[in-house]
């Protein structure tokens, strides 16, 4: 998680200009055509970790669905480049993440509870 974490920093939060914050995806989204497909590999990568790591797919779904939209969106000249500082789809991305993971990590801790005070 930690890995995910630093690669979400990295593509949309890297950098500090004015007190706005970006990353390379914003920078690499600046290049005509290919930018944003490039941008958008790291992204798809988070969102297949997300599924490796056992979310369930409503979550993985809404990962992918920030990720299309972060493509999608970014891909329009100038107000693209404009909504990638602003969107943030990995940092989104990895906000999910982590509550999906927590969730299950408290879950499976009630369940080991009830049995213990079952058997105890």
């Amino acid at each position: 998680m930690a890995r995910l974490e630093r690669l979400a920093d990295k593509l949309d939060s890297r950098f500090s200009l004015f007190g706005i914050r970006f990353g390379y995806d914003s920078i690499i989204g600046l290049l005509p055509g290919i930018g944003d497909v490039a941008a958008a590999a790291p992204g798809a990568w988070i969102v297949f970790e997300g599924h490796r790591m056992g979310a369930r797919p409503s979550v993985v779904a809404r990962m992918a669905a920030n990720s299309g939209i972060d493509i999608v969106v970014g891909s329009i000249p100038v107000l693209g480049d404009v909504f990638d500082v602003g969107f943030k789809a990995n940092r989104r991305n990895i906000a999910l993440l982590r509550r999906e993971l927590e969730k299950d990590a408290a879950a499976v801790a009630r369940r080991a509870e009830r049995r213990r005070t079952q058997h105890g």
